[in-house]
């Protein structure tokens, strides 16, 4: 059974009344895609946010047509993650829930030891880092390695071209000429260089995104004291896809640190 989405209240970027999800969700128009995201500084906010970027068109082309998502930030926070990876803000409804509340009621998993409170949150996330009480973690992290042979992820590719022209760095995994034309050196490996992901290149795209966004505006973008008394540091997150009436029709609660949805698999739940 899915989840329940009854009582769960987002607040708007830009201010005002709270919104009802359930409400929300409700779309004459169509499908709507709402993401539970983490704190703006986090792994798996930003990759959810650089995969959306790149799939907004080809949602569309499945009848989804309303874009939300609500990041465990404070708004001059959520906004700035948000431009760092080029995402249209047009496009997509973002929400700000600085204590996870929203990501909670939804069922997320909450992380290692969630209910120690004498822990350092920091000392909770290291564990995590490790698969303790995020058994998917390690497998996410080594798959970003190893590569894939058989499913593609180019959104990949885009993310790590908003990276270079950010001038961030690692800058060396594309060349991109002025007419904007893209040449992947990953391409150029040999035998795995025609894998539908290959191997080092999310790898790469994690190192660019955690040094030029993540450590870079750590200040900007980490948790204030009452999100880290709230536990959204090892907080995951997890999506929900729904019809127009706003019932459910794909679901998923993340396992681990770079482990959220994969957005090739819910083309296909759409």
């Amino acid at each position: 059974a899915f989840s329940s989405l009854s009582g769960i209240t987002v607040n708007p970027l830009k201010g005002g009344d709270s919104v009802n999800l359930e409400q929300y969700l409700k779309n004459p128009d169509g499908k709507t895609l709402f993401i539970f995201g983490t704190y703006a500084a986090d792994f798996n906010a930003i990759e959810y946010l650089q995969r959306l970027k790149y799939y907004i068109p080809r949602l569309k082309e499945t009848g989804v047509s309303k874009f939300g998502v609500v990041l465990n930030c404070q708004p001059e926070a959520a906004l700035a993650v948000a431009e760092m990876v080029d995402l249209d803000t047009s496009e997509v409804d973002i929400f700000v829930d600085n204590e996870g509340i929203a990501g909670k009621q939804f069922g997320v998993n909450t992380g290692w030891l969630k209910d120690n409170e004498d822990v350092n949150p920091y000392v909770k996330l290291f564990g995590m880092l490790f698969g303790l009480g995020a058994w998917a973690t390690l497998p996410a992290v080594i798959g970003g390695y190893i590569g894939n042979p058989f499913v593609p992820q180019p959104w990949i590719e885009d993310a790590l071209a908003v990276g270079q022209k950010k001038g961030r760095w690692p800058d060396t995994a594309l060349e991109i000429g002025e007419d904007g034309t893209i040449v992947n050196k990953f391409d150029e490996l040999p035998v795995v260089g025609d894998w539908p992901r290959r191997p080092l290149e999310l790898a790469t795209l994690r190192l660019q995104s955690m040094i030029g966004i993540s450590i870079q505006n750590w200040d900007e973008l980490s948790p204030d004291d009452e999100a880290l008394q709230a536990g959204v540091l090892t907080q995951l997150g997890g999506c929900v896809v729904t019809d127009s009436n706003g019932q459910t029709l794909f679901e998923r609660k993340d396992t681990g640190i770079c482990a959220v949805t994969n957005f090739e698999i819910l083309l296909k739940k759409c």
